[in-house]
């Protein structure tokens, strides 16, 4: 079973036809097949069923995907570390954060941890909690901003934050006949606000944005009231053009958690260890959890000056 066919199997899924998986690889469509063929024998069970011109998977194949894809997110992992050996200062961090993670906090933390550490590749990828959680299990992310972490995954770090419910400016909404600005459909918040919504035995109408940059223009502008983090808004909370609504039940309690996997690489430990240090986080720091990995001061050398 090799990587190559891996890649094929999962392209094959990502793409619903071996035609598509074809024209994504650069490959011919019957390479594609064969690739396929092999496989499925070496597994000894059908992993694709025919629907319509494409194919989607089984069971079977459901489970092997999850599989392949953390075997792969590991090779990638294991050929990262070895290329650029053992120094924490000059590896490869794979950051990623739900969506108002990544727009109101990350940038602020990726900026003092690049200018103490600038030899270290760093990416970001920012989303909604679904498809970022599933990133990191399949260790194609070295850690997380987001809520909390899913089976296999641990907090090594958490920040406060709260959910408090808005509106622009103006006399207080009626939260039961307002509309209500939803992000999108696999977003924390989102299931956060109508679990609300249910708590307070309301049922308002809705209104779906699809980000939470949307979200908080579009409750500036007056089209509705929200549920949102308070480090979304602060400056429009300080500049007057959003206010606090009161709702039973809010603020809701719910911390950033700083999440890798079992087995953190060395340069995520010394991202962790910068996140927890408020003399370089500053106001943005996080607390760090009982056992979480730390830097070691020996072999972790910073190539920039410290910025409190």
């Amino acid at each position: 079973m090799t990587p190559v066919r891996l890649q094929t199997f999962l392209a094959v899924v990502d793409s619903g036809s071996a035609r598509a998986a074809a024209q994504r690889l650069s490959v011919t469509e019957s390479a594609v097949s064969a690739s396929l063929a092999a496989l499925r024998r070496e597994v000894g069970v059908v992993l694709f069923e025919r629907d319509g011109r494409g194919l989607r998977l089984t069971e079977s194949g459901e489970v092997f995907a999850g599989y392949a894809r953390r075997i792969l997110g590991l090779i990638d992992e294991g050929v990262a570390a070895t290329r650029r050996g053992p120094a924490a200062e000059r590896g490869r961090l794979r950051l990623g954060a739900v969506t108002t993670a990544g727009e109101s906090l990350v940038p602020g933390l990726l900026a003092s941890f690049r200018r103490r550490y600038p030899q270290v590749a760093v990416t970001l990828d920012v989303g909604v909690r679904d498809r970022i959680s599933a990133l990191l299990a399949d260790h194609r992310l070295d850690v997380v901003i987001g809520g909390r972490p899913g089976p296999g995954l641990v907090t090594r770090a958490t920040r406060a934050n709260a959910l408090v419910v808005v509106a622009a400016a103006g006399p207080e909404p009626d939260l039961a006949t307002a509309t209500w600005l939803l992000r999108e459909v696999g977003s924390g918040t989102r299931e956060a606000t109508l679990a609300l919504h249910q708590a307070l035995q309301i049922e308002p109408p809705l209104l779906t944005l699809g980000s939470v940059g949307a979200v908080v223009s579009s409750a500036v502008l007056g089209l509705g009231v929200t549920l949102v983090s308070a480090d979304a808004v602060e400056q429009q909370l300080r500049g007057g053009a959003l206010r606090r609504v009161p709702a039973r039940g809010t603020p809701l309690r719910r911390p950033w958690h700083a999440i890798t996997s079992t087995a953190p690489t060395a340069t995520t430990e010394l991202f962790l260890a910068h996140l927890t240090d408020p003399r370089q986080a500053g106001a943005l720091a996080f607390r760090g959890t009982a056992g979480s990995p730390r830097a070691t001061p020996a072999r972790v050398k910073p190539t920039g000056p410290a910025h409190p």
